[in-house]
């Protein structure tokens, strides 16, 4: 299946604030010819999934934590090369979703620099638990994600759609991180989220959203936005994908892009 390599026409810059850290952060995103490179000081590290360090509360690749949402706006624009050089300990929050990201690749602008070919996966790859499943196939796009707390509310939610840049920015792209109201006394204890406020996160209360949501199914959203950066880790194009999965987090995505990425084989036509 041939597939274009694409990168930016020209350097994309974005400051804000870390997401957990909330120090200030800068990152530039250079054209790269192929492959996705974050660069932080002197180190370096490719955006491949047996390089992820911590899936606990983000995803980390090396000391660059966070990097999912940026992951995500790569793996919805197509974008197969970028150099990614950040100043500070983690991506910024920005507006708590990858829209601020897609934005300002797209104001960057994008350019197909040729193709490459991927061959498999040739059977199912799965990523299953009594919490959670994962179904990855070849096909055309179509993912589903399905967001469930049981009893408590909202209960289940179920977001699908078949993938298309415009899609991804219209439809998933905007849909912000968000916490549990429970939550967030021991979120604040541990230190995490301070580069987050009332704008840039969505609060779930025991009987519906404390502040105003950007869709009424916004956790399923956002939880797909994750599920396609984590996916991107594996190298290969989220467009030519069917994706079913249930309750995963990072840990369960990075684990499976680890096997999606043993099951294909990608190469230059």
């Amino acid at each position: 299946m041939i597939y274009p390599l694409r990168t930016l026409s020209e350097t994309a810059d974005f400051k804000g604030l870390g997401l957990h850290s909330g120090v200030p952060v800068t990152v530039r995103i250079h054209p790269r010819e192929s492959g996705i490179l974050f660069r932080q000081g002197e180190t370096r590290v490719e955006a491949r999934a047996d390089n992820v360090t911590d899936t606990r509360r983000c995803t980390c690749l090396g000391t660059v934590a966070t990097v999912e949402h940026l992951m995500s706006a790569f793996a919805g624009l197509g974008i197969t090369g970028a150099e990614v050089e950040v100043e500070g300990p983690e991506l910024p929050a920005l507006d708590g979703s990858a829209l601020e990201w897609v934005r300002g690749l797209r104001g960057a602008g994008l350019v197909d620099t040729g193709q490459a070919q991927i061959e498999g996966p040739f059977a199912r790859v799965y990523e299953k638990s009594e919490r959670y499943s994962l179904a990855v196939s070849s096909g055309d796009g179509w993912w589903r994600y399905t967001y469930d707390v049981g009893d408590r509310w909202p209960g289940m939610q179920d977001f699908e759609t078949n993938l298309t840049p415009d899609q991804y920015e219209a439809d998933i792209a905007p849909a912000r991180t968000f916490g549990l109201e429970e939550e967030l006394p021991a979120i604040r204890a541990a230190g995490l989220a301070q580069g987050l406020d009332e704008g840039s996160a969505l609060v779930l209360g025991a009987a519906g959203y404390l502040n105003e949501p950007r869709f009424p199914d916004e956790p399923a959203r956002h939880k797909l936005l994750d599920l396609l950066g984590d996916l991107y880790l594996s190298g290969v194009p989220v467009h030519r994908l069917n994706v079913v999965a249930e309750r995963s987090g990072h840990e369960a995505n990075v684990r499976c892009a680890q096997k999606l990425a043993v099951a294909v084989r990608l190469s230059r036509p």
